[in-house]
C-alpha cells in the first residue's frame, strides 16, 4: 500500500505526522515517533517575544520594572516558564537532525515580523526542513479592523520568506470573516502550506481568587468536523499543501482529512493520550481500511470529497445547513 504524500515540496512516507507539542523535547520520544511510522515531526513553537527579548535583552529591563506594576507581571511568562530559548531551540533541532532521518518543520508563534527574519535564516542553518508560521492573534483592539489584522499577518508572512528559502507553512485560525478570500490572498504570497486549525485554548474565571485560569483541553475526533469543512473548500482552490490539525485521533478521522483535501495531518492529543507508538496504530488501521475499500495509494483519495467539483459550494453550504437544523427529532 502507497501511503507516501507530498507537504510542503517533502515527499513524506505517509501523512501521519506528530504536530506541535512537548514530545519532541525529548529525544527517546523523537526515536520512538520515528519508529511508529511518523512522517516528519513538528516542533513546539518558540514565541515571537522570546525572539524579540532575546535579540534586545529587554528580558533585564522588563524585570526591573515588573514590581512598579504589579498588574504587569502576569502578562508574559518569565523566561524560565519557557521550554526552550531561542538558541537551545537551534540547538535541540540540532540534535534531532542528528539522531533521526525526519524532516523536522519548526515553528514560530507571532503576528508581527519583529526578530523573525533573523531567526528563520537560523532556523535554516540548524538543519530545519520548513517553517510553520503560526499566526495566533485575537482581535481585541476597537481601532484595529479585520482588514488590518490580515495585512499584518501578510506582511510578516512576506518578510519571512524574503528572509529563507525554506518552505513556508502559515497555521491559521478559523475566525477570519472571509476565511476563503484571506486564504487565497495568503496563497498569492507563495506560501507553501497552510494548517487548519490553531486552536483558541478559552480563559476560565476563579470564582475564588477572581483570576483568570488558562484551560488547557486535549482535543477529540469532534474537534475534527470544523477542519474537513474548510478543507473542502479550500482543496483544489489554492496552490498550497493542507495540512489538518486538530480532531485526527483515529484512522478514519486522517482518511476523513485526506478526502477532505489534507495533503497531511498532524497528530498532538491522541499522541499524548496514548503515546507515540500510537502513530503505527492509525497507520496499520489506515491500511486495512485502504486494502478493504479498494484504494491503491493516499494519493488516489487525497481531495476526493472536496467541493471543487461543485458549481456553487456557498449553496450548497446553505442548503446543508438548512438539512442538518431540520433533522433533529426529540
Amino acid at each position: 500500500m502507497d501511503l507516501s504524500t507530498t507537504y510542503l515540496g517533502m515527499e513524506l512516507t505517509s501523512p501521519l505526522m506528530a504536530g506541535a507539542c512537548p514530545l519532541p523535547d525529548n529525544m527517546d520520544n523523537v526515536k520512538r515517533l520515528e519508529d511508529a511510522g511518523a512522517s516528519a515531526i513538528v516542533m513546539h513553537s518558540i514565541f515571537e517575544e522570546q525572539i524579540s527579548r532575546e535579540r534586545t535583552a529587554s528580558i533585564y529591563y522588563s524585570e526591573m520594572y515588573a514590581e512598579s506594576f504589579p498588574e504587569a507581571r502576569n502578562f508574559l511568562p518569565t523566561p524560565d516558564e519557557f521550554r526552550l530559548g531561542p538558541p537551545e531551540y537551534l540547538e535541540h533541532i540540532r540534535r534531532i537532525k542528528e539522531v533521526t532521518n525526519l524532516p523536522v518543520i519548526a515553528s514560530i508563534n507571532g503576528t508581527t515580523a519583529a526578530g523573525w527574519a533573523e531567526y528563520a535564516k537560523d532556523l535554516a542553518a540548524a538543519g530545519a526542513n520548513a517553517v510553520e508560521l503560526n499566526v495566533y492573534t485575537l482581535a481585541v483592539d476597537f481601532a484595529q479592523s479585520g482588514n488590518q489584522i490580515e495585512q499584518q499577518i501578510l506582511d510578516a508572512v512576506k518578510v519571512v520568506k524574503g528572509a529563507t528559502t525554506l518552505p513556508i507553512a502559515v497555521k491559521l485560525s478559523p475566525f477570519f470573516s472571509s476565511l476563503s478570500h484571506f486564504a487565497k490572498r495568503l496563497d498569492d504570497t507563495g506560501v507553501a502550506g497552510m494548517i487548519l486549525f490553531n486552536r483558541f485554548y478559552q480563559p476560565d474565571i476563579d470564582e475564588e481568587t477572581l483570576e483568570v485560569t488558562p484551560r488547557l483541553h486535549l482535543s477529540d475526533s469532534s474537534d475534527l468536523l470544523l477542519r474537513l469543512r474548510w478543507l473542502a473548500i479550500l482543496s483544489g482552490r489554492i496552490n498550497a499543501s493542507l495540512a489538518c490539525s486538530g480532531g485526527v485521533h483515529t484512522a478514519v478521522d486522517a482518511i476523513k482529512a485526506l478526502m477532505a483535501g489534507a495533503n497531511s495531518v498532524q497528530m498532538v492529543s491522541a499522541l499524548l493520550r496514548y503515546g507515540p507508538e500510537y502513530i503505527r496504530t492509525v497507520r496499520e488501521r489506515m491500511v486495512e481500511w485502504m486494502t478493504k475499500h479498494e484504494y491503491e495509494s493516499v494519493k488516489q483519495m487525497i481531495g476526493s470529497m472536496s467541493l471543487i467539483n461543485c458549481a456553487d459550494p456557498a449553496a450548497y453550504e446553505r442548503a446543508n445547513y438548512m438539512r442538518v437544523l431540520n433533522s433533529y427529532a426529540s
